[in-house]
């Protein structure tokens, strides 16, 4: 099964966790700053909800955590090369102008538990996400996933690794379809995972 789900448990991240686990630190200060001051009032303002995975041996270790809200693909605003790309094993096209999808809005890994035995926690961390929106017991369609990554080279690889793809096939065409000055440096970008390709 791998480490994090023979080792650690679920648990939403709520005040009893942020108060009683030692401070998350994942070696990036803005997710760090999420995790400890804004996750708890991100949840009680219905954006978002926030899970972590603890160690088992000691629960007061939060290895990992992530964000996840509800949204979609509005394929209307895509330029159509990449509707195409993103719609093209989507039944029923005609009938639709957008694909029900989770947004992963945070996510981060300990630093101190990036890997452990030689196991990617990360990785593990992903598959288990995309196994919770294929499971029969889910309770609403979602199709896809996506992330406004940091557009920076560690994070961009590692959504790549786990099979994501950009949104926009170029940080320009991204940049006018988001209304970003062409002048301005793009610090996310947009991509998606296709959750049809784990039910095959």
């Amino acid at each position: 099964m791998g480490f994090l789900l023979d080792n650690c448990t679920l648990r939403p991240y709520n005040k009893e966790v942020i108060n009683s686990c030692e401070l998350f630190e994942c070696g990036i200060e803005d997710l760090n700053d999420f995790f400890a001051n804004d996750a708890e009032d991100y949840s009680s303002q219905l954006l978002g909800k926030t899970y972590c995975f603890t160690l088992d041996d000691n629960p007061k270790i939060v290895v990992c955590a992530f964000t996840i809200s509800n949204d979609s693909i509005k394929t209307t605003t895509l330029p159509g090369s990449r509707k195409k790309k993103v719609i093209e094993n989507v039944p029923r096209k005609k009938h639709m102008r957008s694909y029900p999808a989770v947004l992963i809005g945070r996510l981060g890994v300990h630093k101190e538990y990036r890997r452990i035995n030689n196991e990617k926690i990360g990785k593990q961390l992903m598959d288990f996400i995309k196994s919770w929106f294929i499971d029969g017991a889910n309770k609403t369609g979602c199709r896809f996933i996506v992330v406004d990554s940091y557009n920076n080279p560690r994070p961009l690889k590692y959504y790549e690794n786990n099979g994501f793809k950009f949104l926009f096939s170029s940080e320009k065409q991204e940049k006018e379809f988001t209304g970003v000055l062409e002048s301005e440096a793009l610090k996310t970008r947009l991509m998606f995972f296709d959750l049809i390709v784990l039910k095959k």
